[in-house]
């Protein structure tokens, strides 16, 4: 990874785009330092600590602390995240849609400029709700409706202009803007989850005690990272072989490739619906200024969050966890099915003259590439629930609560490897251009 950037900073181009990216993100860390203007900044802080659930947690981790400081960038990127989402949904639902985005890059313009108004309508609505909602808890310093509408505006337009930033690095840096956003902001925290740990587990206990409990969490941590590492770059490679085609004199074609089927073919998706979903009620429950008490509406809402889960103390909870692995393997099946078309790629292989070998083209093709598919999704379900329970079986059993889980590790891993890919495909071109320039 080093050798990479270093090899890239020799070349002017990406040097510069690698700058360029540098000075978003110093941007991007500014704004989630720079307060919005009427709030009380630490109401949320303090809110957050008392709850006993988790339904702000990972919100709270995607936007870097953002939210418990109530700074500009306090809803994140995360409502242009949900309104790709929906726009991906309602690409499939939608036939205008659909043809939309098969008619080329205009039609993805398109697309993506209707993704953007979205984005404000959510982050307007976001705002809204948790100004009313927790205005008049205290989070505001005088809740009359002006101030409400200054704090509304300020993070509406906050999240506007993180989504014109991760736009600009998408188009100017290197890697995918939206994605750099979001790996920022989850590892701004991590150097306070590394401090939490080791006031937790190292800094009263022996040396030798330290030492071993730092040498388990490095351990566990190296492994997490390796196996997500293994489970982003697995793939099975489906063979297929074209026919010759006779043209003038000539037989042309025939030639063998593949069709590469990613093990984690939904990617972090899964994980973050399945979290989202489970959080959902929580969220509710907190913007209305209730607390879900002792009765059978308050065990259901603990049993949904993930930091009752795993506590040998409490093991009733832990049967939440049963519904959130159903939730990531319907979700990975569900969000595969809406990306991946095997009947569609049947069809353009028969009319290209392809066929998988052994296998007759058109229902037969669409029937196996089907049943591979269903195994492969199976697997990087079960690779997405090995990697999200890990931190969470360390906290149940352990009390180690830290914002980077298993779904934080996930996208780390994934966008760091991404921006790699990136950066030594444009250094290729660029060696490849100066060969045929000498």
């Amino acid at each position: 990874m080093f050798k990479t950037l270093q090899n890239a900073f020799k070349i002017k181009e990406i040097r510069q785009k690698l700058i360029f990216t540098f000075l978003m993100v110093i941007v991007i860390r500014f704004g989630s330092v720079l307060p919005v203007p009427g709030v009380n900044r630490t109401f949320l802080a303090n809110w957050l600590q008392n709850q006993t659930g988790d339904a702000f947690n990972l919100i709270d981790a995607f936007t870097g602390g953002s939210l418990a400081s109530m700074s500009l960038f306090a809803l994140g990127i995360n409502p242009y995240i949900t309104s790709s989402i929906i726009m991906q949904l309602l690409t499939i639902a939608i036939p205008k849609l659909e043809e939309m985005q098969k008619d080329g890059e205009d039609g993805r313009k398109k697309i993506q400029t209707i993704t953007r108004y979205v984005t404000v309508v959510l982050a307007l609505i976001e705002g809204v709700a948790m100004t009313v909602g927790f205005g008049g808890q205290g989070l505001l310093e005088n809740a009359v409706w002006y101030n409400m509408a200054v704090v509304v505006a300020a993070l509406t337009a906050g999240s506007a202009f993180l989504m014109w930033i991760g736009e600009r690095i998408t188009q100017k840096g290197v890697g995918n803007g939206i994605s750099i956003v979001l790996l920022i902001n989850i590892v701004s925290r991590i150097p306070d989850d590394f401090v939490r740990l080791y006031e937790m587990f190292m800094k009263n206990n022996t040396v030798a005690k330290g030492a071993l409990a730092a040498l388990i969490i490095l351990a566990v941590v190296l492994m997490t990272v390796v196996f997500v590492i293994i489970l982003q770059g697995g793939e099975r490679r489906i063979p297929v072989q074209y026919s010759k085609k006779l043209q003038g004199k000539k037989y042309v074609g025939g030639q063998s490739t593949h069709i590469p089927m990613k093990v984690n073919t939904a990617g972090v998706i899964p994980v973050i619906f399945a979290s989202s979903l489970m959080s959902f009620p929580g969220v509710i429950v907190a913007l209305l200024g209730k607390s879900g008490g002792t009765g059978m509406g308050g065990k259901i809402l603990r049993a949904l969050s993930s930091s009752n889960w795993c506590n040998p103390k409490e093991p009733v909870y832990t049967l939440g966890l049963l519904l959130y692995i159903i939730l990531v393997v319907f979700f990975a099946y569900f969000y595969t099915s809406i990306t991946f078309n095997p009947m569609e790629i049947a069809d353009n292989m028969k009319k290209q003259g392809g066929f998988i070998p052994g296998i007759r083209p058109g229902r037969p093709t669409t029937e196996y590439l089907t049943k591979i598919l269903n195994y492969i999704v199976f697997v990087g379900a079960i690779g997405l629930i090995i990697v999200c329970v890990i931190p969470i079986l360390f906290n149940g059993v352990f009390g180690a609560n830290v914002s980077f889980g298993g779904t934080s590790i996930i996208i780390i891993v994934g966008v760091v490897l991404e921006t790699l890919k990136q950066i030594e495909s444009q250094m290729a071109v660029r060696y490849y251009k100066g060969f045929l320039n000498d």
